[in-house]
């Protein structure tokens, strides 16, 4: 994760990602750098717009947050069906089970 935290704070700055300037980051937050997973980080977001990525994250929650909220209530209301009620036991039935421990 240190990684692409890395390349995020590079990319807010506005600087290049690539493999330098994420082991000069992640060293600078007190890790230690690993060339790999740098090399990894770097080829995988070669073709992306970190910010694109972000404004459309951003635009999903808003449209999870606008959801109404009945639509949420009847799911719940069939869970709640399904649950098996418990049924009460008697006095004697709990004494007679706490005995059992103590012989």
């Amino acid at each position: 994760m240190e990684y692409i935290y890395a390349a995020l704070l590079l990319d807010a700055a506005g600087k290049t990602i690539d493999e330098k300037s994420l082991l000069e980051v992640v060293k600078a937050a007190g890790m230690s750098p690993d060339e790999a997973r740098a090399k990894a980080v770097v080829a995988s977001l070669k073709d992306v717009n970190i910010k694109e990525v972000i404004k459309n994250a951003q635009a999903a929650q808003v449209a999870v947050a606008a959801a109404p909220a009945t639509a949420g209530a009847a799911p719940a209301a069939a869970a709640k069906a399904k649950e098996p009620k418990e049924e009460k036991k008697s006095e004697e039935e709990a004494a007679a089970g706490l005995s059992s421990l103590f012989g």
